[in-house]
């Protein structure tokens, strides 16, 4: 553990047709200005925040295809590298796709206030993602050393599999965040509730925040429901609900609070219930 309290923010991230990069940068600007300003230490941002550059088009009026996203790599992680360092905030933005060996991979990125950029591709994907966007899925999973403690970047569909945040965990992750971007209540429900349960199961922060708003032209893109939440293992210190903050359902917004890792150790040796050091390892695998 290193600096025990800090503070984190997330981004309800309304998506809208836009007609340049610069609008996108503008929009991605103001959020991170934003959490500056509630002296955020960490700022995370939606999956598939960047479709929204798809909707500038290809000037006959129709939105670009997801194969055209890599293009945007390039000034993506310059405006992200740029903000992280001006405000010495670690800037998880969201998710991106990016191009690999022929490959596309739907990937989390982490800027660091010191200009490293850190990858971590989506595990698990969706069967959108691979029968309508032909993407490819990670293949290895990173936990990542900050000055606040030790982080995890699962995207989405991944929090829905417990074995892989225990991995995370045993790694020494005390916080996992999770961009998400769902387009109904079913999926958003299905991700919101499996972080309640790993958090409890693993006495871990989770972050999470989705995207809102819509893109009317982009394929698979045109609805989303979206909630950011900070949440907590559900015992004492921490909010019976193990909710830190929530958004409002659909709103353009940003959430904030403080995670302390010392209330984390707490729980984990002396709280009501003790769920990592209680393992059964003997009866299942234990993912160190």
């Amino acid at each position: 553990m290193k600096n025990g309290k800090f503070r984190v923010s997330a981004v309800q991230y309304r998506l809208q047709t836009i007609d340049s990069f610069d609008a996108f940068a503008a929009q991605s600007t103001h959020y991170v200005r934003a959490a500056q300003e509630f002296g955020a230490d960490f700022v995370l941002f939606p999956e598939f925040f960047t479709t929204q550059l798809l909707s500038i088009g290809d000037g006959t009026g129709r939105a670009l295809p997801i194969g055209r996203l890599p293009e945007f790599t390039d000034r993506y992680r310059e405006l992200f590298a740029g903000l992280a360092r001006e405000t010495g905030m670690h800037i998880i933005a969201g998710t991106h796709v990016i191009e690999r060996g022929g490959k596309l991979y739907n990937t989390a990125h982490l800027f660091m206030p010191d200009g490293r950029v850190f990858e971590q591709p989506k595990l698990h994907l969706t069967p959108t993602e691979v029968r309508e966007w032909n993407l490819a899925p990670g293949e290895d999973l990173k936990v990542f050393e900050t000055d606040h403690g030790t982080i995890a970047l699962l995207t989405c569909y991944d929090i829905e599999f417990p074995e892989i945040v225990r991995m995370a965990k045993a790694r020494g992750a005390d916080v996992i965040f999770c961009p998400s971007c769902t387009d109904d209540r079913h999926g958003f429900f299905r991700v919101r509730y499996t972080s309640h349960a790993r958090a409890v199961e693993n006495q871990v922060y989770v972050v999470l925040t989705g995207t809102v708003g819509s893109l009317p032209t982009v394929d698979f893109m045109r609805l989303n429901y979206g909630q950011a939440a900070i949440i907590t293992p559900n015992d004492i210190p921490f909010p019976p609900r193990g909710i830190l903050a929530e958004g409002e359902i659909g709103e353009d917004m940003v959430i904030t609070a403080d995670l302390d890792l010392r209330l984390l150790e707490e729980v984990r040796e002396s709280g009501s219930v003790t769920t990592w050091r209680d393992r059964r390892t003997d009866l299942y695998p234990d993912w160190r």
